[in-house]
């Protein structure tokens, strides 16, 4: 038996073609998948190991923030779903609830993307970027998910030297 969190995660292949959503929701998914692999593996002390540079980003923090990105622009923005408070993000969860929190966020996104995205032209309003549409949405996700997973690269070879894509 283990203390590691995240046992192992198998990333799955992304379409190369298809339709529009197809292939967004498919790298959407990879990069889901990508992020916790950089996590699997690891203990609860090792997700909340900061960086040695003065960062206070962690593996965990990512999680969490990462959690908020699936619900705030998925489920808020582009389904208009209300997001239930689950108290987690200033507090010590425990890691293995986070990580549940962080999967549950990724179903719900899964579940309501179909209907979200029906419209991809349709106005999304929001006060960082002013008015966008659904594709700009789906691109700022990618990117978020992109730009996360390279600094958990960073702190994943900071906690035990593994290193990946």
């Amino acid at each position: 038996m283990t203390d590691a969190v995240i046992e192992s995660i198998a990333r799955p292949e992304r379409k190369l073609s298809g339709s529009w959503l197809e292939v967004i929701a498919s790298n959407l998914d990879y990069h889901r998948a990508t992020f916790l692999w950089k996590c699997s593996g690891l203990t609860e002390a090792q997700l909340r190991q900061r960086s040695v540079t003065p960062s206070e980003l962690t593996l965990l923090g990512l999680m969490r923030h990462l959690q908020g990105v699936e619900q705030y622009w998925i489920q808020w923005k582009l389904a208009g779903t209300v997001i239930a408070d689950d108290g987690d993000e200033e507090s010590p969860a425990p890691a293995e609830k986070v990580y549940a929190n962080y999967l549950a966020a990724c179903e719900k996104s899964r579940e309501v993307f179909a209907k979200a995205t029906e419209d991809l032209s349709r106005t999304v309003p929001n006060p960082e970027f002013g008015d966008t549409d659904v594709r700009f949405v789906l691109a700022h996700l990618i990117e978020e998910y992109a730009r996360h997973a390279g600094h958990a690269d960073l702190l994943r070879e900071a906690i035990d030297g593994a290193t990946g894509e």
